[in-house]
């Protein structure tokens, strides 16, 4: 699967004249921000991992806590002129949900899920909304409050994403 999504993510941002663009940019950066926690809750969902479920409302809850505590007390400025600018939000978000998959599904699921987080960090620093260091910033609360709050589902369960030119899906497997 993560062969696969590169894959498909690099076709579409060379196919695309619009991929230069800060519209772009933006867009996919508020696709993962909110994308990325819903495919981790839907994976979980499927999976009926309401444990899992738990420990990403956990994850959240701590990253956006952290992230706003930050934002208001720190207070630095945008490249562009706004405000709030340190951590990022969406990128704290974006790997709040990346760094859950990680951690509870394994490196196969949670790979392509963090590839994207990055991108969103990247989009966000591209735009100038942030600086470097915010999107940093946002990926480590992301990621870190994922860590303290997520165990791993199984050693003797594995959730397996694949696909290719024809399809994909996902493969779930146990040892009894």
């Amino acid at each position: 699967m993560s062969r696969f999504a590169i894959l498909a993510f690099i076709s579409v941002l060379a196919a695309t004249p619009a991929a230069a663009s800060d519209k772009f940019w933006h867009g996919l950066a508020n696709v993962g921000e909110i994308g990325i926690p819903l495919a981790a809750g839907g994976i979980s969902l499927y999976e009926h991992d309401n444990t899992g479920l738990i420990e990403l409302a956990e994850t959240g809850a701590l990253t956006l806590g952290a992230t706003e505590a930050l934002k208001y007390s720190v207070n630095e400025r945008r490249p562009n002129g706004g405000e709030h600018s340190f951590p990022s939000a969406h990128t704290s978000i974006a790997f709040a949900g990346a760094g859950y998959l990680h951690a509870r599904y394994g490196w196969q699921v949670g790979l392509p899920f963090e590839l994207f987080a990055a991108t969103v960090g990247f989009a966000r620093v591209h735009t100038r909304d942030h600086h470097w260091y915010d999107a940093v910033a946002g990926a480590a609360i992301g990621e870190g409050s994922a860590y303290l709050f997520t165990r791993r589902l199984s050693d003797h369960t594995r959730l397996t994403a694949y696909g290719d030119s024809g399809g994909g899906g996902l493969q779930f497997a146990t040892r009894f």
